[in-house]
Parts: C-alpha cells; structure tokens; sequence
C-alpha cells in the first residue's frame, strides 16, 4: 500500500494485481448458501490487509462483510471488485462508507452484469475461438489448441484486470456520490444492457411448440411431388436419378411439396404472427410471478406439470 504526501491511503499497483490474480478463483469455494462468497472474500485478503495493516479487529470486520452473499459472472465481476476495492479505499481514509452501501453497490451491480457474460463469453467469444482452433486441429495442426488455449487466456486475463483498473477509477466518483448520481447511471446502464441481451435470446432458451392441427387442405396435382413417378423413375433409370428429380421438383415447388395434403399446425400460425410468442409469454408470466413473491421451486414444478399434461393431451 502506498501513501501520498497528505497520508492517505492508496492501494499499490502490486496489491491491486494481487486482488486481480486471487479473483480468477472467484468460483473455488462455490456453496449454495452465499454462492460466490468465498472467493470474493479470498480476493479481497490482499486489500483488506493493505488498508488496515496493524488492525487485526478491522481486518476481521472487513472479512466478515465480504463474506455476505455474492453470485454474477465470474468475468464481468471484475468491474464489480474494482469498485469495491475504490470504496473500501475511501472507507479506509475515514470516509463515511458503511458494510449497507458497500453490500448495496455489490448487489446492485452483480445481478444486471450476470446476464451480459454468458451471452458475451460463453455464446460468441469461446465457440468463435473453438470453432478455429478445431478447424485446424481437423487439418492435423497443433496450433489450433494452442491458439484456442492462448487466445481464450489472453482475452480473460485482460479483461479481467482492465475492466477491474476502470472499476477502481470510476469508484472513487461512485464512493464520493453514494446519492446516486454516477452509481445510478453505472447499474442503469448494466441493467439495461443486461434485460437487452437476456431479452434477445429469450427465444433461444425457452422452447415451445403447439402441435394441434388447425387445417388440412388438399393441394393440387402439381404443387407436390408425385411418390408414385419418383418410384417408376427408380425402377427404371436408377435410384440417383429418382433422387435427383425429386430433390429438383421439391426446390421448384417450395416447403410443402412433400404430401399432397398441406397442413397448418398451430405453432405455424403463432410463427406467422411472431415467432417465439409463447417464449416470451411465458417468460413474462414467470417475472410476474417471481416479483409477486411466489417460490421459484413452485414455478419450476408448475412448469415441468404443464409441459407433461400438454403432451399427454397432444398440445405440446
């Protein structure tokens, strides 16, 4: 730790990697209780021992905080711990930054951050660098785990100790404005940016499908293919060549050549309106029913109760 010439204390560059080093086991200690708690807390040591160094009373209140409940990406928690590290800072420099405003900046910033590192991380950074990287250990080339491995590391490693350097800077602004000023419009922005994304792929992750048949209409000679010629074609010049005749009238023709009956199931209909209503209604039912306090065990039940009796009916 370091000090200037008015005597307060400053976190060292060293100690800050130290901080930044720890945290990459952010997950080691995981636990159903408080989550991520031990890991943050094991991140936290360098810091806390750099800020209080001969007050052992104050380092064990500061340990004690900091195993409060803590869960988010591990990756965008880097942010989170830069701004920590800037708060405990000014608390240490006698500012009046009390374990509710600490714990509240955690909390505030960890949940709109969780859902802007899947997407980021684990949907568009590692399948990119692993979809290269097997690409050229399919042609028999070693640098392609290697490039995945180095790749993927570098990335990490940058991002974490960058984006916990700009959560250290921009701390001190949020420790000196706890009224709400740029600590508003840092967790406004995460928030938003965060329901973006999760609302984007809503789609992706919930699936539902209607199979009740709305309509079956008879189409007319011609707008499909004929089973019955494609068999005579097989019997007599080959089966490539059925083959290649029926591939070409089915591309001619367009999705439904391949019956002679056109049917319109439910699901093709909602599709036409807007594809993944259901998802999203049903996503929307389950924050209504979340915010009006209802156990998300007894969601999760209702849920798997309602996929089973519409497949037993023939809905799903």
């Amino acid at each position: 730790m370091a000090e200037n010439d008015t005597n307060k204390k400053q976190l060292s560059l060293a100690t800050r990697k130290a901080v930044c080093n720890r945290h990459q086991y952010l997950q080691g200690s995981w636990n159903y209780e408080r989550m991520q708690n031990g890991g943050w807390c094991f991140a936290m040591i360098p810091a806390i021992k750099a800020l209080y160094p001969d007050d052992k009373e104050q380092q064990a209140e500061a340990l004690k905080r900091h195993l409060e409940f803590y869960n988010t990406h591990p990756y965008v928690s880097a942010p989170v711990i830069g701004v920590t590290l800037a708060m405990e800072e000014q608390r240490a420099n006698g500012e009046p930054i009390d374990d509710t405003a600490i714990q509240g900046v955690k909390v505030g910033m960890m949940g709109p951050l969780a859902g802007v590192g899947d997407p980021v991380f684990w949907f568009t950074i590692r399948p990119i660098l692993g979809a290269l990287g097997a690409s050229l250990a399919m042609g028999g080339s070693i640098v392609g785990p290697l490039l995945f491995f180095i790749a993927w590391n570098v990335i990490r490693l940058a991002f974490l100790w960058y984006t916990q350097e700009f959560g250290y800077k921009v701390g001190t602004s949020i420790a000196q404005d706890m009224s709400g000023g740029l600590l508003g419009k840092v967790t406004e922005g995460a928030s938003i940016l965060g329901m973006f994304i999760i609302g984007a792929l809503v789609e992706r992750w919930v699936s539902i499908s209607f199979v009740p048949v709305v309509s079956t209409v008879q189409q007319s000679e011609g707008a499909y293919i004929d089973w019955s010629a494609i068999q005579g074609v097989a019997q007599s010049d080959g089966v490539g060549t059925a083959i290649q005749q029926a591939l070409t009238q089915y591309d001619a023709i367009g999705s439904t050549a391949l019956s002679p009956e056109k049917v319109t199931t439910l699901q093709a209909n909602l599709d036409q309106l807007i594809p993944g209503l259901a998802a999203l209604g049903v996503t929307l039912l389950c924050c209504h029913l979340l915010k009006k306090n209802v156990s998300p065990i007894v969601i999760i039940l209702a849920l798997f109760a309602v996929g089973i009796v519409g497949r037993v009916i023939g809905l799903l």
